[in-house]
């Protein structure tokens, strides 16, 4: 760790207060200020926080919209059923997030009279709610002094610091130089302006250094390795998995299928697979149509599904929980994103 300090001192420690001041002016004047979940109101601050996870802006927004203007408040959200909040959440993928905020908005409801928690405590304890997230949401709601580290800011951290590696080691003193470099006033702006910094200028490829508020004394650029840092994580070839997805039709109506509240879609409905021991032989199947494959990528693997469509003259007695809708009712339920693509291509 000494070199990882070295670097934060010869760079850093001589004149934080600038790092802080200027990001905050550059925020006011260039940052994303009109976010349709700025403001004090903590519901709309946690929501925009787990939404966020993993997912870039332009993308949350829309889901965003669509979210609050069905569930404006911890109540409302605690009330509806994990079906409605599902289907609201599908195709934002991680679902474990929708499923997640419900359940938290139900603690909040039980354990804190229905009010969002201001203890910072409390708010870490949330489902779904990390070290992290706990802090900007803390920091935007209520002002807190807290420190946030999600991807665009360790990215903007280690540029400037010249902070190398990754692990556990790494992580702990980004965390340190998160915390030191906190202003103690305007927190909430400042902890808004390191997320804009990674987003719309310290970006992974092209950042633009040339319009940086902080490029001064930034290790990475007076170095000529901005491209370099931070470290990238060796790339692991992902796993593939195949499924056969049984798209059955009978006199306009599709069958879909619960998936378990476990795993990947867990809790959404879903294409039955033939992998999960249909037998096919009890079926009156009247037309037969391999369609094209397609690949959906998760996080740590490849799923290639394989679409089959039968027409069927009559609806199979089937075990677990299935339901037959008729495809637009299909579409406006919890479903996932390839699943949501096939139907849509019938």
């Amino acid at each position: 760790m000494r070199k990882l300090h070295s670097a934060y001192n010869a760079s850093m420690s001589s004149d934080r207060a600038s790092f802080s001041s200027s990001l905050i002016a550059w925020q006011q004047s260039h940052g994303r200020n009109d976010l349709p979940w700025q403001g004090k109101d903590p519901y709309r601050v946690w929501l925009s926080e787990i939404m966020l996870q993993q997912t870039q802006v332009a993308t949350v927004i829309p889901y965003y919209l669509r979210f609050v203007d069905a569930f404006p408040s911890v109540g409302a959200l605690a009330q509806a059923s994990e079906d409605a909040v599902l289907a609201c959440w599908s195709g934002l993928g991680y679902y474990a997030r929708g499923r997640n905020l419900h359940k938290a908005a139900r603690m909040i409801m039980a354990l804190h009279g229905g009010v969002f928690p201001k203890r910072h405590e409390d708010i870490l304890n949330l489902p779904g709610v990390g070290r992290s997230t706990a802090a900007a949401i803390s920091a935007q709601a209520f002002g807190e002094k807290r420190a946030i580290l999600d991807g665009n800011v360790r990215r903007v951290l280690a540029r400037h610091c010249g902070i190398a590696g990754h692990g556990k080691a790494v992580e702990d003193e980004l965390w340190r130089i998160a915390e030191s470099l906190l202003p103690d006033r305007d927190v909430a702006i400042y902890t808004q302006a390191l997320m804009d910094m990674g987003a719309m200028l310290c970006k992974r490829s092209s950042p633009m250094c040339g319009s940086c508020p902080v490029r001064t004394g930034c290790v990475a650029f007076d170095t000529g390795r901005v491209h370099e840092l931070p470290t990238p994580k060796p790339r692991k070839r992902l796993p593939e998995r195949h499924a056969r997805f049984l798209i059955a039709l009978n006199d306009g109506m599709i069958m879909l299928e619960r998936r378990g509240s476990r795993g990947i879609w867990g809790g959404l409905w879903s294409l039955p697979q033939l992998e999960d021991g249909i037998d096919l032989h009890d079926w009156e199947i009247v037309e037969r149509i391999e369609m094209p494959g397609l690949v959906h990528t998760f996080t740590h693997f490849r799923l290639c599904i394989s679409p089959v469509v039968l027409r069927l003259s009559e609806r199979p007695k089937h075990q677990g929980e299935h339901a037959w809708m008729r495809v637009d009712e299909a579409l406006q339920a919890a479903i996932p994103a390839p699943v949501r693509n096939l139907l849509l291509s019938l």
